[in-house]
């Protein structure tokens, strides 16, 4: 009996010590059009999510200090009146928070007329060293919408082009490959650091994964399969995109963030293409491979419907869906990244 309950408590002994190593975090990447402001309700909305699902990064997109006021100062201070303590910095256009302390922060990609921009910050997670990165990309020259009829940089209608090589010219004659260029800089430098690095952001770029044969005449891509730039560039320097690691299957699991339906805004301030289908993947979490660590999980975090054809329509994937508390602040839907450690 004595070496049966000694036998016992070792066991407990290490299932408690394994459980303490399998230590998780989470990266929420959201755009919050505008600070919320295009929403009644949007900032307070954005501040009620944050408190609800505390996640220990967020990756922001259009952060715009309005009415000269820094908007990482004043997000803080709401959360802190909430209970919660974040960290931040000054940015615009892309931003960040932490729940950890701020050992360093960089700009990687300053904003400049709107062409987009990429920021850093570096902390500790459970005792390792992390480079988060946040990225809001040029939004000109966004070729998928050329795909459909549409100018990627007017947004009036025109003919659809023909060509993967048409499509792929105009892309990147956008500063999106440019800003993702500065970025693989200076991840590597962490990497060969042996820094953790993690990168979230609204890429207004679709994914080379999604546009593929099964989906040629699928979502208005109109034949076309892209091998879309900026994801590829991120694929081929060994970042994971952690939506399509564990949902490689595309038509189940297309995984749209782009456009959501928001019952508070008129369909028409929620579309750029009114005539055709314009649902995309667009915001994204990615990392590259660590010792030790584990993609757990990744949920779409937002409503689940979406805009096709100037029509407020339900998703119809197997996708899932974190739903909000109440308001919905943005245009877009966020993703939620859970990852964990092994030893």
């Amino acid at each position: 009996m004595r070496k049966l309950l000694l036998l016992c408590l070792l066991l407990l002994a290490a299932l408690s010590g394994r459980s303490e190593k399998n230590e998780t975090f989470t990266v929420l990447q959201w755009n919050i059009w505008q600070e919320g402001t295009k929403v009644p309700g949007g900032y307070q909305a954005i501040v009620d999510e944050i408190v609800r699902l505390k996640p220990d990064f967020v990756t922001l997109s259009e952060v715009r200090n309005y009415n000269d006021t820094r908007f990482c100062d004043r997000i803080v201070q709401s959360l802190a009146e909430r209970g919660e303590t974040y960290y931040s910095f000054f940015s615009y256009d892309s931003g960040l928070l932490s729940r950890y302390p701020i050992e360093d922060s960089l700009t990687v990609f300053p904003e400049d007329y709107d062409h987009g921009s990429i920021y850093k910050l570096k902390s500790r997670i459970h005792g390792r060293p992390i480079a988060v990165y946040t990225a809001h990309l040029d939004y000109l020259n966004d070729a998928y919408y050329n795909v459909r009829g549409y100018d990627g940089s007017t947004w009036e209608e025109i003919p659809v082009p023909t060509s993967v090589r048409e499509v792929l010219e105009v892309n990147d004659a956008s500063m999106r490959d440019d800003a993702i260029r500065l970025f693989l800089a200076a991840a590597k430098k962490d990497i060969d650091e042996g820094t953790l690095v993690i990168l979230g952001g609204d890429f207004n770029e679709p994914s080379h994964l999604d546009w593929i044969r099964e989906t040629k005449d699928l979502y208005d891509h109109h034949g076309l399969i892209i091998p879309w730039t900026v994801p590829l560039l991120l694929d081929n320097a060994g970042f994971v995109d952690t939506y399509r690691q564990l949902y490689p299957d595309v038509l189940a699991y297309p995984g749209f963030t782009f456009p959501a339906d928001n019952p508070l805004v008129p369909v028409e301030q929620l579309t750029w293409t009114p005539k055709a289908d314009e649902r995309e993947r667009i915001d994204y979490v990615f990392y590259h491979p660590y010792p030790g660590l584990v993609l757990e999980d990744a949920i779409i975090f937002g409503p689940q419907g979406s805009i096709v054809n100037s029509q407020r329509v339900e998703n119809k994937s197997q996708d899932r869906y974190l739903l909000p508390l109440g308001t919905w602040p943005t245009d877009h839907k966020g993703l939620l990244v859970t990852f964990r450690f092994e030893e």
